[in-house]
């Protein structure tokens, strides 16, 4: 019985894939989600693949800091240190979301040092679709 051939990058074969610290990104996208409680930043290459994140709650916020724009200020420095040490460049922005952490991350990114070639909001809205939740009696 002839055996299997395996897979080209598979590990049986010796091949394994490049490093993390190995790539060269010179353009991506850093996506900012901003909530109420809490921020999260994805630095991702161009085909979304991600190569950093960081959040509030990892920079070790907890509770209701985790919310507050120095949180997210951290977060986004954190995100953005380690692909510039990968030598990324440029990049594209897209913010999401209605928190307070929206611009805070994006003065951070902008300090970084990294040329931004767009900022953009993907905060989704609705066309009138769902029937939101009844008022809160507290």
């Amino acid at each position: 019985m002839a055996k299997p051939i395996p897979k080209v990058g598979s590990r049986r074969n010796g091949r394994s894939s490049a490093r993390k610290s190995a790539r060269r990104i010179p353009k991506g996208v850093i996506h900012v989600q901003a909530s109420f409680n809490n921020t999260i930043v994805t630095v991702t290459d161009v085909w979304g693949r991600v190569i950093s994140w960081s959040s509030a709650g990892t920079c070790g916020f907890k509770g209701t800091r985790r919310g507050t724009p120095f949180a997210a200020q951290t977060a986004a420095g954190n995100a953005i240190r380690a692909v510039v040490d990968q030598g990324m460049q440029r990049a594209e922005v897209m913010i999401k979301g209605p928190g307070l952490g929206r611009d805070a991350a994006l003065r951070a990114i902008r300090r970084s040092g990294i040329l931004l070639s767009f900022v953009r909001d993907v905060t989704p809205m609705p066309h009138n679709g769902c029937k939101p939740p009844k008022k809160r009696r507290v």
